[in-house]
């Protein structure tokens, strides 16, 4: 069965060379150096606050962006100084996400618990009621609003997250939850201000300033075409989907998310890695699109569909992962302990349905219509 490429090019691709690299490299380290700065006048330590997590936000993206372009286009760039930023990024990158992830997790783990336990879904209320920022219920509240994928309510409805309407030992399994991850998600904002006030961080600031106005390009590199980097990108991305047990994955609740769900391994699940794998090859494959439209690539509603599903995809993994790793805590009630096995569980068929999804998008991008 032939495929047909995620990314089709007009006749005029193979004209974009270094030079619109250079271009796309000398824009984002400008909206990374613009973050930092916003991330430096608000303090970034207002709790709740809502500059502080957009300048965070915008700084990964950034980081991001670059690593991800030094991967791809690597050949076009200086190799000493392409090899020793990329990892900084990624730091970079990673340091400051986690305290929003342990938060979405919380909040996607809390939710699950009320879903489970036929929490009342009430109506979304025309005003909003106003909610400490950055509390557990404000987090309730917005992902209950936008819930989608099974973990929450309707569209248009909220969760409502009072710990009165679960069980004895859900409760306590709630409990249990939001004080490891609200403990790791502290750890985790200590650890990003530390890291924004380090000496690495200013050395990887003062590079990221110095490519906003001089990219380190080869000698050919402003002469020679982009394209077929960015094809060799779109090629390894298809041949890791290609690895993946997609025929088992198009059959809806096939079980093989909860293959290992019982191994003492702390980590029963490396069927995850290739899916996750899948998810970081499909970014460097919409981000080399970026660069060869000069950051302005056409949407392309399918690609969106599929990365959402990989999102949804690990989400869910290291949601399940997170139960388990509670499940393990010492001297904690049956009831407890068996909440958390149903949350594990739960999540680990919402893993299951992120794979469905994703096979779904795949075939429509790669299979041409009868």
């Amino acid at each position: 069965m032939a495929q047909q490429h995620l990314d089709p090019t007009d006749p005029t691709a193979g004209a974009v060379t270094g030079d619109a690299l250079a271009g796309y490299l000398r824009a984002q380290a400008t909206e990374f150096l613009r973050a930092l700065r916003l991330h430096r006048e608000t303090g970034g330590q207002a709790a709740g606050a809502e500059e502080p997590v957009d300048a965070a936000r915008a700084l990964r993206r950034s980081a991001r962006r670059i690593s991800a372009s030094l991967h791809t286009f690597r050949p076009l760039l200086d190799p000493d100084w392409s090899e020793a930023m990329r990892p900084e990024l990624a730091w970079v990158s990673g340091t400051l996400g986690l305290e929003h992830a342990y938060e979405a997790r919380l909040e996607r783990l809390l939710l699950a618990l009320h879903r489970l336990s036929g929490a009342v879904v009430l109506p979304t209320p025309a005003v909003d009621v106003p909610v400490a920022a950055g509390s557990r219920a404000a987090g309730a509240a917005r992902a209950g609003t936008a819930a989608v994928g099974g973990t929450g309510g309707p569209a248009g409805a909220t969760v409502t997250p009072e710990r009165g309407n679960l069980t004895v030992g859900a409760a306590k399994a709630g409990a249990l939850l939001e004080r490891q991850l609200t403990l790791a998600r502290t750890r985790a904002h200590s650890t990003a201000l530390q890291a924004l006030g380090s000496s690495r961080f200013h050395a990887v600031a003062d590079r990221v300033a110095v490519l906003a106005s001089e990219v380190p390009l080869t000698p050919a590199a402003p002469t020679t075409a982009l394209h077929p980097l960015a094809a060799a990108a779109e090629e390894r991305l298809t041949d890791a989907v290609t690895a993946l047990p997609l025929v088992t994955a198009g059959h809806p609740y096939n079980a093989e998310a909860l293959v290992h769900g019982l191994s003492p391994d702390p980590v029963p699940h490396p069927q995850d890695s290739p899916w996750h794998q899948v998810r970081l090859l499909l970014r460097l494959h919409r981000y080399a699109r970026e660069v060869l439209h000069a950051g302005d690539a056409p949407l392309d509603a399918r690609l969106l569909t599929a990365g959402q599903a990989l999102n949804r995809h690990r989400d869910a993994s290291e949601a399940a992962a997170a139960a388990a790793q509670a499940a393990r805590t010492p001297r904690i009630t049956p009831a407890t302990a068996y909440a958390l096995g149903v949350l594990h569980a739960d999540q680990r068929h919402e893993v299951e349905a992120a794979r469905f999804a994703f096979q779904q998008a795949w075939q429509k991008q790669t299979v041409p219509a009868p």
